[in-house]
Parts: structure tokens; sequence; C-alpha cells
């Protein structure tokens, strides 16, 4: 007889785990000492929010991150971005202890690049909420700051600064289509980046979408962080009026008299109406930062007073919402 046909039918040292699989017990001294190596059962992993930072080398990346670490973000600098994916696993993994993580990354080959846009597309296939914040700076700006720092460019090569800028700015085209928010940095400083960053990101509870309503001057050239331009030009320039050329838009008597124009009051409501169509497609496709340009010629009267209604009628709808005037106060 074998020793399998041997066992008794009811064997004292076999149990069953709740789960119903058996697992061995071995006897001692008449005592049972279970040996089931079946780990327990642990809840299921809450995936961290993921920020990936990138733009252009010098426009600011560092002090960016360094916001959100300061905010409590946990912050990866210079990952490869083939190991994203991975970072996001080992932070599902701590138990909520990396419950947001920040990646900083610089794109500066095409296969780098390349590894990217997989890691993003094996993100999107996991359902990981990301978001791609990209810092712009105008080549001026940026030229500027390398000399000062008496640094060559990442990418300049044998070149000039601006043969390096050009050949990133290249590279980085299409990922800066692809991000969520977009800050130009050319005329901030570190406590303006700061403060932005702050802004978007310092809230307990993320909104579903954030707007900035900035107000500009087309002479001093269109902002390019803006996913929406307007032009005011179309109304009487209060700067022809003498009483209200020395106020701005948020003066009461300036925007009555903007307001009072023909077709002042009549955009207002139509592009308040468009943009809440916008708004909803934006929230669709889990867009949740959009910056809305409103310029006249100077950005002193009728594109501040335009934003400052329009911000209004945002925020009684529900959408967070910032104002910023760039040009008020250059003249």
């Amino acid at each position: 007889m074998s020793e399998h046909d041997a066992r008794p039918a009811a064997d004292p040292a076999r149990e069953r785990t709740p789960a119903g699989e058996p697992h061995q017990a071995a006897q001692t001294d008449g005592a049972q000492v279970s040996t089931d190596t079946t780990p327990a059962a642990t809840p299921e992993a809450a995936i961290p929010e993921l920020v990936i930072i990138s733009g252009m080398s010098g426009a600011g990346r560092s002090t960016a991150a360094k916001c959100l670490e300061d905010l409590g973000w946990f912050v990866v600098d210079n990952l490869p971005p083939a190991l994203i994916p991975t970072m996001v696993e080992l932070g599902a993994r701590s138990q909520g202890n990396v419950a947001r993580i920040a990646v900083v990354v610089d794109v500066r080959g095409r296969r780098f690049f390349d590894n990217l846009r997989e890691s993003l597309a094996d993100l999107d296939s996991r359902g990981v909420t990301r978001r791609i914040v990209f810092l712009e700076s105008s080549d001026e700006a940026l030229v500027r700051r390398f000399e000062s720092v008496r640094r060559p460019h990442p990418l300049q090569g044998d070149g000039r600064i601006v043969d390096g800028i050009a050949a990133e700015r290249e590279l980085l085209r299409e990922l800066r289509g692809d991000a969520d928010l977009v800050i130009d940095t050319s005329s901030l400083n570190v406590h303006e980046l700061r403060a932005k960053m702050d802004a978007q990101f310092a809230g307990d509870e993320e909104p579903e979408l954030r707007a900035t309503v900035m107000s500009f001057g087309f002479k001093y050239g269109l902002p390019v962080d803006a996913d929406l331009v307007a032009d005011m030009r179309f109304l009487p320039n209060p700067h022809w009026v003498p009483e209200l050329r020395p106020f701005t838009g948020v003066n009461e008597e300036v925007a009555a008299y903007v307001f009072n124009q023909p077709g002042a009051k009549e955009f207002l409501d139509r592009y308040a109406e468009l943009l809440r169509l916008i708004a909803a497609g934006y929230r669709r496709e889990g867009k949740r930062y959009v910056t809305i340009a409103i310029g006249c010629t100077g950005g002193k009267h009728r594109s501040v007073a335009m934003s400052e209604k329009l911000a209004a009628r945002l925020a009684a709808e529900g959408v967070e919402t910032v104002v910023v005037h760039r040009d008020m106060g250059r003249e």
C-alpha cells in the first residue's frame, strides 16, 4: 500500500484558511504550529497623484520643484522617464505615506523623449492622475540667465547659447503642447514663480478647474502661456478721455465707461457662455488649468476692466479663478 493510500481520511494536522485554501500544520509535542506562508490580505494600494515638471533649461524647473517639496510633495529630480511608472508603483506600496509625487524631467535627446511618451501612455493605461507643468521663458530671458551664471546651455555643444535654446525648444515642442499648465517665467522672479505654484497646488482639495484670467497689452507682446486670447481693442479707449487716463480698469469710473460702450456687455455675456462650453470640454479631457488672456493696447484700461468682470463670472459659476494684470503699471 502506498504512503498516499495510508493517509487517514480526516487528517487532524490539516486545516483550512478562512478563504478555503488548505495549509499544513506541523505537530510539535502535541501542539499544532502553523507553517502557512500565505501573506495576509492587504488593502488595495492607493495610486499617488503625479505631477511631471519639465520645460526649458533656465526657466525655473528647480524652483517649481522646491515649491512642491515645501507643500509636502515627494519630489524626485532628474528621474529617467522610463522609471516614472516604477516610482508611482513604489508610492502606491507606501501605505499612503507617499500620496503625491512630483518628478522633474528634462528632455535632451530623442530616445529620452520617446521613453517619456511611453511612460505617459503606461500611466494613462493604469488610470494614474497625472499632470504636466511646463516652464516656459523667452529666448532673451534664458540667454540673460545663462550669461549671468556663466554656464553653457546643456545642448549648445560648440555653438552659442541661442543654438542650444533653439534645439531644446524644438525637442520640447510636443511636450509643451501636451502640458496641463504652462507658466511663462520670462518676467517672473523666484518669489513670483513660487506664488504661481502655490496658487495652483496649495489647496487641500483639487478643484475641477482652475482659471487664470490675465489682462495684457498687445504692445508688450502676447502672453506665451495663454490658452485663449480675446482682443478688447474693438472698444473705445479710455486713454483718450483726459479724466480717465491716469486711472486703470479696476477704477469704477473706468469700468463704467468701458461697459457703457456698445458691444461690451454683449461680449462679456457671450464670451462667458463660450467659456462654459470650453470648460466642460476641458473637464472631460482631464485638463485642470486654463489661462485666458484679455488684451488691449496697453493693458491698462479695457483689458483690465473686462478681466475683472469675467473673473467674477467664472468664480460665481464655481471655477477657482485668479486674476493677473500683467502690464498694468508699466506705463
